[in-house]
């Protein structure tokens, strides 16, 4: 199938996946907003149930900190510090002990050397420096008839792909621990539970779809320009 700047490749493969990406992150705040009214009867902050995780996971000499915006919270491994947003920090709701338990997890996987973990902080330089020169070593590429360019961008862009295959059992293994600490050291009641389980689940599809786009696009990428590499040279 020729290439006209809008294909049919993308129709049929990469837009379904993009929709389904609009609506996890759409699910994720909804979800979110919802449980974010639903309030700890322990009075526990997001903050507090990060530490009690970390506690749990035998995770030492990690900082809390509060950043600003909505949900903006993560775990730096550089400087082995979790950042909770002001929504999540102080927040006694279910779904801020659910996301803030979450990012501990990280913390736990980085201190216990979980593998998958190490080996995403060891790929993102190459995936960064990937997903910079993809697209313009093929359009190169393709201006002068030099295949050889082509395959190497398609490659490139393959390593953003390979980084959301490794970030997605890394991000559902952070949930698996936060919910197991959750339940194990009773930071939320039998009924409280669900609710912060929904919230993390929810956030989990985001990356299922993030996952899906970036095959979507290789996938496509080959179909498009994988024989003219071989062709042009």
């Amino acid at each position: 199938m020729p290439y006209y700047g809008f294909d049919m490749y993308y129709l049929i493969l990469v837009l379904p996946c993009v929709l389904l990406a609009f609506w996890a992150q759409y699910k994720v705040n909804a979800t979110f907003s919802k449980y974010s009214q639903v309030y700890s009867r322990q009075h526990l902050t997001g903050a507090q149930a990060a530490q009690a995780v970390l506690r749990a996971g035998g995770a030492t000499g990690v900082r809390i900190e509060r950043i600003s915006g909505h949900l903006t919270d993560h775990f730096d491994p550089r400087d082995n510090v979790i950042r909770l947003s002001d929504g999540v920090y102080g927040s006694t709701s279910v779904a801020s002990i659910g996301v803030a338990a979450h990012e501990a997890g990280h913390a736990v996987q980085y201190a216990t050397g979980y593998a998958p973990m190490k080996l995403r902080a060891a790929i993102i330089p190459a995936t960064n420096i990937g997903s910079t020169l993809a697209m313009p070593l093929i359009l190169i590429g393709l201006v002068f008839s030099f295949g050889t360019l082509i395959t190497v961008g398609i490659a490139f862009f393959s390593l953003s792909t390979v980084f959301q295959l490794v970030t997605l059992p890394v991000e559902l293994n952070a949930s698996g621990r936060a919910l197991e600490a959750i339940r194990s050291s009773r930071l939320l009641y039998d009924d409280e539970y669900p609710l912060a389980k929904k919230t993390l689940w929810a956030a989990a599809m985001t990356y299922v779809a993030a996952l899906a786009v970036s095959l979507a696009q290789l996938l496509r990428l080959i179909l498009i320009f994988g024989g003219r590499g071989r062709r042009d040279d």
